[in-house]
């Protein structure tokens, strides 16, 4: 009997691995429904590869790690080889892409000879590096969609500008501030499990001293008002690094900036480290570190025990937080933009945070290092070349961000400058304010 169990439930790993990569693989499709070639092919942005480069780049780290590395398969495609690997050529020269059709072909037949290797392999050997593609594609939806929105914002004209009509604001509520104490004492950081990227790993145990975090992430009208009171023209505000960088880059408000009333408390996004960090002053805050903010986030002290979620372990739900839900989840539509920071109630941490996942990922203090007793997986290349300090830490995952990479132990990184659209903060501090 122990023997028939076994085997039925490698099987049950097998078709529910196979199923977690088609459900994956129809959301990343969707999001090129009706895209021109010259989107297709274009870089928006010089920190990023356009969209089609992405789409390429899945098929072949698929093809690599699982039909090369574990079936001991010829490489399908070796033309693209160079093309698609992240190594293989600067972002600015992956402009010169195949067609739409080309890439989908190479989607299809490596997933087809996936699939096929799928129903023979040991999926309990090689499920830590199954789920690790499955989140590298997620990782990849998210970029391709933030490379779209900022098209989007680019060609609408929408953002980087100020409504001038600010006949309805009474009607919205005064921006949420309160901050709440967070006790001392020692907590788990960290994810052991096999969901777990390298960086995560392993779970320990640190002491922190009593401090005070936001309830909230800081809402639009609440950085409206460092905009207001020249936040950008006063150098007493900024690091001499930070001061440095808006010098060179003339902003004087976030690069993606649109004010409107209907915005209020939604959470401001893209910032740079460098203008969470001058806002913070601004207030008489700071930022928190990584670890104080995954305490606040994931620490249930009554339990003495971590949560894979603010909430809880259950799995997020439309009714827990803003992020972006699978394609074939007809019941629950895509909200597509951010939402009030105050939405979610049911998304609450133990100590009573709304926000943290979802909705915009949030900068932290703290430079992005590894932790004691790291080992990369699956290649040293996926995050200890960016041990470097000179990437800040971001926390909690944006309203793009998918469900196989949305939790409190989940670690991004981007340097300081970088002015994400989807990058907003809250604040901490060592007294009550």
């Amino acid at each position: 009997m122990n023997y028939q169990n076994s085997l039925l439930n490698k099987s049950s790993l097998n078709e529910a691995i196979a199923r977690a990569f088609q459900q994956r693989r129809a959301t990343t499709l969707a999001l090129f429904e009706g895209i021109e070639e010259t989107t297709f092919c274009r870089q928006v942005h010089p920190d990023f590869s356009p969209v089609g480069w992405h789409l390429g780049h899945i098929a072949y780290t698929e093809s690599l790690w699982l039909l090369e590395r574990s079936a001991g398969l010829r490489c399908l495609f070796p033309q693209y080889r160079k093309l698609f690997a992240a190594d293989g050529l600067p972002k600015n020269e992956r402009v010169q892409l195949p067609t739409l059709e080309e890439i989908r072909y190479y989607l299809s037949v490596v997933r087809e000879e996936v699939l096929n290797y799928l129903e023979v392999a040991d999926v309990e050997q090689e499920e830590r590096l199954l789920r690790f593609l499955l989140q590298h594609e997620s990782q990849h939806n998210e970029i391709i969609t933030f490379i779209l929105e900022l098209l989007r914002t680019q060609e609408s004209g929408v953002r980087n500008q100020e409504s001038t009509d600010r006949s309805q604001e009474l009607l919205f509520p005064n921006c949420p501030s309160e901050m709440i104490q967070i006790p001392a004492g020692e907590f788990e950081i960290g994810n052991n499990s096999i969901d777990a990227l390298d960086n995560e790993q392993p779970v320990h145990r640190i002491y922190l001293e009593a401090y005070w975090i936001d309830r909230y992430p800081v809402t639009c009208g609440q950085y409206r008002a460092f905009i207001e009171a020249g936040g950008y023209q006063n150098s007493c505000w900024w690091l001499p690094s930070g001061w440095e960088w808006l010098q060179a880059e003339s902003a004087v408000q976030p690069l993606y900036w649109c004010y409107d009333p209907a915005w209020h408390n939604h959470p401001v996004c893209g910032v740079s480290w460098y203008e969470a960090e001058a806002y913070s002053r601004f207030v008489g805050k700071r930022l928190p570190t990584e670890a104080e903010w995954e305490k606040a986030v994931s620490w249930d002290a009554k339990a003495n025990r971590r949560r894979i979620y603010p909430w809880g372990d259950e799995k997020p739900t439309p009714r827990h937080c803003n992020f972006s839900i699978p394609h074939q989840d007809l019941a629950s539509p895509q909200i597509g933009k951010t939402t009030a920071v105050d939405a979610y109630p049911a998304g609450q941490s133990a100590y009573g945070l709304y926000d943290a996942l979802g909705n915009v990922w949030e900068w932290t203090a703290s430079w992005f290092d590894r932790y004691s007793g790291f080992q990369s997986y699956p290649y040293v290349g996926y995050s200890q070349v960016y041990f470097d300090q000179q990437h800040r830490v971001l926390k909690g995952g944006s309203w793009a961000t998918c469900p196989w990479s949305l939790r409190s132990s989940f670690r991004n990184w981007y340097h300081p400058t970088v002015r994400q659209l989807f990058a907003g903060f809250r604040c901490a501090s060592n007294r009550s304010l």
